[in-house]
């Protein structure tokens, strides 16, 4: 790149400078068209002659040469933005910070989440057997938020799960998990993409789809979705509606809608959600299950540091439930009740909660329950029992937990008693 070049871009930088040096280099005589560009350029700092007072405006230049022209035009107030990304590399490797370069960097967002759990499980088969288990993992997030524009954001999400169990530290995957658009279309919020998903307060399904969420409004607030129910990490949603240790089987997709009211304290929702088209395992259309339709009423109220939730789900399947040779009708309604005092912050060191759960859940009231108990086992008959969670932020953004659950079946009454503990660690 020739210096004369450089002149020329030089013009449009604005700099000024107190004073103008008579004649700053010998082969730049004052009738040179560049003349005062130089003369600026050169008492401001920002460019330099060669030890002979000489400029060479005839020279090839180096991009690092360059960049260092860059650098002090930078220094001193300059708007050389496009000049600074073009020799971005450089500049870095100069230690320079671009102050319009970062703020195009800010368009990513970067953050993150390690989580370690350790969980024991015991699984008591009445009047048999008894299984126990234990599961030792590491799991890690990183998520990826992109401005699009002023009302749109891109997000994406990659996770690794290292599966500690069996000591050999072989079992383990990393995959992209999430992967949607979130924004506003006049007063409408829209997400669409693979993203998280939860209904009736995760008491009915807790993991992710794939489709398009809506709502609008802000006191009174109405929702409604279109989608597929994306795989959870145990493979199919396992509902099928007759035994125990029937097939497995996924719904192809589902819908529903909810209104909403919160003021002040206090808050209510109301929803409809509907999962059809199931699918067995081997791809083949399971025609023996039918469409489950859940209707539910939620109820929170917030008491300051305790903080009480309850929501009835009812369920339109039909579905019996075989134990032993005896055929039972099993029951459609489902009650979850929470109650939590306090809250761990992430940001505050020190700050704690504690909770408790009631859970009296039929058949279909519970489509993927990821919570870290064991309610899955009891899909086909459903579950009652309780849990007591506690959280301590032992650092910040370090927060350690203990949750412990104790579930039963409705019909069979097998029983199921789950430890877990966890450190979650922010980024």
């Amino acid at each position: 790149m020739k210096k004369s070049l450089v002149l020329a871009m030089a013009m449009a930088l604005g700099v000024t400078a107190s004073a103008y040096a008579a004649n700053p280099f010998s082969d730049v005589p004052a009738g040179h068209w560049a003349y005062d560009s130089i003369s600026k350029l050169a008492a401001a700092g920002i460019i330099e002659g060669y030890g002979d007072d000489t400029f060479r405006g005839d020279r090839l230049m180096t991009r690092y040469e360059m960049a260092q022209i860059v650098a002090k035009a930078l220094a001193k107030g300059a708007n050389v933005d496009k000049l600074a990304a073009e020799f971005a590399d450089e500049l870095d490797a100069l230690g320079v910070r671009v102050a319009a370069l970062e703020k195009k960097s800010d368009n990513v967002k970067v953050t993150g989440q390690f989580r370690y759990h350790y969980a024991s499980d015991k699984y008591d088969v009445k009047n048999g057997e008894t299984k126990k288990d234990h599961s030792n993992k590491l799991r890690s997030r990183i998520w990826f938020t992109g401005k699009v524009n002023d009302n749109w954001n891109y997000v994406g999400m990659i996770q690794n799960q290292q599966d500690l169990t069996n000591n050999v530290g072989e079992d383990g995957n990393t995959d992209f998990q999430r992967a949607y658009l979130e924004g506003r279309l006049g007063g409408m919020h829209v997400v669409a993409g693979r993203h998280d998903f939860q209904l009736g307060d995760a008491n009915l399904y807790d993991t992710r789809m794939d489709g398009i969420k809506v709502s609008y409004g802000d006191k009174v607030k109405v929702g409604a979705y279109y989608g597929k129910p994306a795989d959870f990490d145990e493979g199919f949603l396992r509902f099928d509606g007759r035994a125990k240790g029937g097939t497995d089987v996924r719904y192809k997709k589902f819908w529903g809608g909810n209104v909403g009211y919160e003021v002040g304290k206090f808050g209510l929702n109301v929803a409809y959600d509907k999962f059809q088209d199931a699918m067995e395992d081997n791809g083949a259309d399971a025609t023996n299950v039918k469409d489950n339709g859940v209707f539910s009423v939620q109820a929170k109220y917030n008491f300051g540091k305790v903080a009480l939730d309850a929501i009835y789900l009812r369920s339109n399947v039909d579905a019996k439930f075989n134990h032993n040779g005896e055929v039972k009708n099993t029951s459609k309604d489902g009650v979850v009740v929470t109650a939590v005092y306090g809250g761990a912050d992430a940001s505050k060191v020190g700050s704690w909660d504690f909770g408790a759960k009631y859970y009296n859940q039929g058949v279909g009231t519970f489509i993927a329950h990821t919570m870290n108990g064991g309610a899955m086992n009891f899909v086909n008959e459903g579950f009652c029992g309780y849990s007591l969670t506690a959280h301590l932020t032992v650092a910040k953004n370090m927060v350690a937990g203990i949750e412990w659950f104790d579930l039963k079946g409705r019909e069979s009454k097998d029983k199921d008693k789950t430890l877990w503990s966890e450190l979650v660690v922010s980024f």
